[in-house]
């Protein structure tokens, strides 16, 4: 209860910050409005409708509430929670590309990281450009990789795939080169005495202690992947998924849409982070760790 404290009191404040901006926003089209209409609008007709607007520049967090409550919830109670109208339904879209996505940046990172703890070679030449591969804006190279792939006859899920590996892969790399590399040179001197094989030394002891820095970098790249999967839903004009629905709210003014589909992908995240935080808790406790 006292951990849950600090968070309710922060949600609180947020809440209360978001309704002062959308009446501020929505506030001068009310004004407008009342102008055109020689109308003088007390202080509670000005709030009310700034709360109650269909295509408001803020929606309110009670509307925002209400568009997620009718495109899950309501669906769900209808029996229809795969209709193209439910988030459920593009929330799975986006699923799908992100595990996969996370799936495929997670095992090259891996086998990246080890190539790099291993080799010399590795180290000094894929390292440099697993960094600068990040410098480049998703947002410039997703239109690449989807007119490459539809070039060659991939389409559907891969390309946005294959843009989530892309974000997703350099945390994971960057937190097992440092996970496999955290062995002091003791353990590893004791290792040798008993005339460990570089193998051996992999499994019974880079690979154990990298643990948490594995966890820590699939949290980051699992958020990583889901914007990868979204972005990657923008230039194709994709009609289902997250990415559509924000694509599709932005071209109809449709703010509630999209602070909705926001919404949906954070709480999707959330829970994605929040699977793998309990696998950690429950890996690192049988491994004997405190973490």
């Amino acid at each position: 209860m006292r951990s849950l404290l600090p968070v309710l009191a922060v949600v609180m404040a947020i809440v209360t910050l978001w309704y002062g901006a959308a009446v501020m926003m929505n506030s001068r089209w009310t004004l407008d409005q009342a102008a055109r209409a020689e109308r003088t609008l007390s202080l509670t007709e000005i709030v009310t409708d700034t709360m109650t607007q269909d295509r408001p520049k803020m929606p309110a967090p009670h509307q925002v509430a209400t568009e997620l409550w009718k495109t899950t919830g309501e669906k769900v109670l209808q029996g229809r929670a795969f209709s193209k109208r439910s988030l459920i339904y593009h929330a799975w879209i986006t699923l799908s590309a992100t595990l996969l996505g996370f799936a495929i940046g997670t095992g090259l990172g891996v086998l990246l990281a080890i190539g790099i703890v291993h080799n010399r070679a590795m180290d000094m030449s894929v390292m440099p450009w697993a960094i600068a591969s990040q410098t480049i804006p998703i947002l410039a190279i997703a239109p690449m990789i989807i007119v490459v792939l539809n070039s060659v006859g991939v389409t559907g899920l891969v390309p946005k795939a294959i843009i989530s590996a892309y974000l997703s892969f350099f945390p994971v790399v960057v937190g097992m080169v440092k996970g496999l590399r955290s062995p002091d040179a003791m353990q590893l001197d004791l290792l040798s005495t008993y005339s460990a094989s570089r193998a051996q030394a992999f499994w019974k002891l880079r690979l154990p202690s990298s643990m948490p820095y594995l966890f820590t970098s699939l949290k980051v790249g699992m958020a990583a992947s889901l914007v990868g999967a979204i972005v990657g839903e923008l230039p194709t004009g994709a009609v289902r998924g997250l990415g559509a629905r924000l694509l599709a709210g932005s071209y109809y003014g449709q703010t509630v849409q999209i602070w909705s589909a926001l919404f949906a992908a954070a709480i999707l995240a959330a829970l994605l982070v929040g699977v793998i935080g309990l696998v950690q808790r429950v890996t690192l406790r049988a491994m004997g760790m405190n973490r």
